[in-house]
């Protein structure tokens, strides 16, 4: 059983759509698709939005299904002046980036009086998932004239909607957290994935570069964002199933 994961339901309908003999269950307000793709076992599920929402959900799907792995995938802003609407940052690791002790003497991201900070995603899984062509760029995106493209990247995660007008201050993102793309829960569940002992990515492609300087037609592009996800996931499962 591999678990795929987004934080709403757009994020997850392609893979919903995509999956066979599919099966629906429900606790406390979680609907769980379970079904198979690409010949593997596989739970679908949505977060919702936030570290708390995510977390809860990764430990009760950790419980109750067990899985071998778990693929996080959705929507990122850029904070790599590199990446732009349309490319996917496959995770190589991940932290919280609004866990601030830093007056207690801990490094910004450090879970006070414990060994957490730093999250590394699973090196097979995104090595994997590096080599997967993204989606075929589409007019959603803005920039039909560019090739999307695939980078490894640092994945940051926060409680709060970082709007270009919020980006003002927050240079430590991408100066002391080294940060390439920021989002709501991909930390919260490699958090709970680690202390767990499971395997986990995460897959995000971005939709603004948060500089202002970039637009897109969000309504538009989730769908084809959610295709992209797809790709990626089926990529991973096929690899998978070839090298079993």
């Amino acid at each position: 059983m591999i678990a795929l994961l987004g934080a709403f339901d757009e994020e997850i309908t392609a893979l919903v759509q995509s999956l066979e003999g599919a099966e629906k269950r429900e606790w406390n307000q979680f609907l769980f698709h379970e079904g198979t793709l690409e010949g593997r076992r596989v739970v679908v599920a949505k977060s919702g939005v936030g570290k708390s929402l995510a977390a809860m959900l990764t430990q009760k799907i950790i419980d109750h299904y067990a899985p071998e792995s778990i693929i996080f995938t959705g929507l990122a802003g850029a904070i790599n002046p590199d990446l732009d609407i349309g490319d996917t940052v496959v995770g190589r690791d991940c932290l919280q980036h609004d866990m601030d002790a830093t007056a207690l003497g801990f490094k910004r991201g450090e879970i006070p009086y414990s060994n957490f900070r730093v999250f590394r995603c699973d090196e097979e899984l995104a090595r994997i998932a590096l080599e997967c062509e993204p989606a075929p760029v589409s007019v959603e995106t803005g920039n039909s004239d560019r090739k999307p493209r695939v980078a490894p990247g640092r994945i940051l995660t926060g409680d709060t909607f970082l709007a270009q007008s919020m980006m003002k201050g927050r240079g430590y993102l991408r100066e002391e957290l080294a940060g390439d793309a920021v989002e709501m829960e991909g930390a919260s569940v490699g958090l709970v994935a680690s202390v767990n002992g499971v395997p986990f990515l995460i897959i995000r492609t971005i939709s603004d570069r948060a500089d202002g300087n970039a637009r897109v037609d969000f309504n538009r592009f989730v769908p084809w964002a959610s295709k992209n996800s797809l790709r990626f996931v089926l990529h991973i499962l096929r690899r998978l199933g070839s090298d079993a």
